[in-house]
């Protein structure tokens, strides 16, 4: 397979999004300047930022060759339409995804871009950082608690059995083909922009996990999206919480992608029957009864099915299940 128009020195667009970002983007800029492999273009997407964001990433990037296309929102759009048009408005035959406030290697893109030549999709690993870049000596995958059989497949084996179960692909450590990224939208209700590009590439047997940390992933009290290690303390409370409507986002989102894959002919029929069989699990888990006892006989049934191994994360959800407040 080949990267469409240029197989050699492929044209590199950046989706880059953006809200009140100024402390940290001038930082994130400069390091996509400084890439080993030039970058041709940035889509800034600004969802109605109040500070001096826009004018920084101008100032750092019209006086070089990388082309800047602003998209400027009032009101905000949100992170996953603000990312879809962002992607929509990118003309390169690679796209980043990147956020505000993180910092990539300098070989990032060279460490990525040959996996596209075989993958639509290629994400990697990613250094956690706090507000001021200091280590904090977890990786990513890590902190998510990527077992070594989730790790496999996403490097190049069965990336979809991995994400039927659960989202392991951040967008900010994210390139894809640019075909592929703008033919993905629109992106459907409930699902965000990373997990559902991650999604549709795993249904194609084109998604690729590197290895490598590749990007300083920054976490703070600002983030949209972060992610932390837990203590077994935090976990427990973590498991035991009210649902706050999390079952019944996820089960929004098994049926809107079952629906989407059938309406754009995508996926194979043994496919389509398991994003069928996700739906059904979510919605089942979304209205078991609030009495705990209730919800036995529902949990033993998804379990001797093996619908929590394929669809959930076995006995953790197991255990959710039984024991969450609703």
């Amino acid at each position: 397979m080949e990267l469409p128009r240029r197989t050699v020195n492929p044209s590199v667009s950046i989706a880059l999004c953006s809200h009140n970002g100024g402390r940290h983007i001038a930082e994130q800029v400069q390091s996509i300047l400084d890439q080993s492999v030039p970058v041709d273009e940035i889509v800034l997407g600004d969802d109605a930022s109040t500070d001096d964001t826009v004018e920084i990433v101008r100032s750092l990037v019209e006086p070089t060759t990388t082309r800047l296309v602003v998209r400027e929102h009032s009101p905000a759009l949100g992170v996953r339409n603000n990312f879809a048009d962002a992607i929509a408005h990118t003309s390169g035959d690679v796209v980043a995804l990147c956020d505000q406030d993180d910092r990539w290697h300098p070989a990032r893109l060279e460490r990525l871009l040959p996996s596209l030549v075989e993958a639509n999709l290629v994400h990697s690993d990613a250094n956690l950082v706090d507000a001021n870049l200091s280590p904090l000596e977890v990786r990513l995958l890590d902190a998510l608690e990527a077992s070594r059989w989730e790790r496999e497949m996403l490097q190049g084996g069965d990336a979809l059995s991995v994400l039927l179960r659960r989202n392991l692909v951040t967008g900010a450590t994210t390139v894809m083909r640019g075909d592929f990224a703008r033919r993905a939208l629109p992106i459907p209700e409930g699902w965000i922009h990373d997990e559902w590009l991650g999604i549709l590439a795993a249904l194609e047997g084109s998604l690729r996990l590197v290895p490598d940390a590749l990007t300083d992933y920054r976490q703070h009290d600002a983030n949209e999206i972060g992610v932390q290690k837990l203590s077994l303390a935090a976990k427990f409370s973590k498991l035991t919480a009210p649902d706050g409507g999390a079952h019944r986002r996820k089960a929004l989102r098994a049926t809107n992608l079952a629906q989407a894959v059938f309406d754009r002919g995508l996926g194979t029929p043994a496919q389509r029957q398991m994003l069928i069989e996700k739906a059904r699990h979510e919605r089942t888990r979304a209205t078991m009864p609030t009495w705990l006892p209730g919800r036995l006989p529902a949990v033993i049934r998804g379990a001797w099915r093996g619908n929590y191994r394929r669809y959930s994360r076995g006995a953790l959800d197991i255990a959710r299940d039984l024991l969450e407040r609703r």
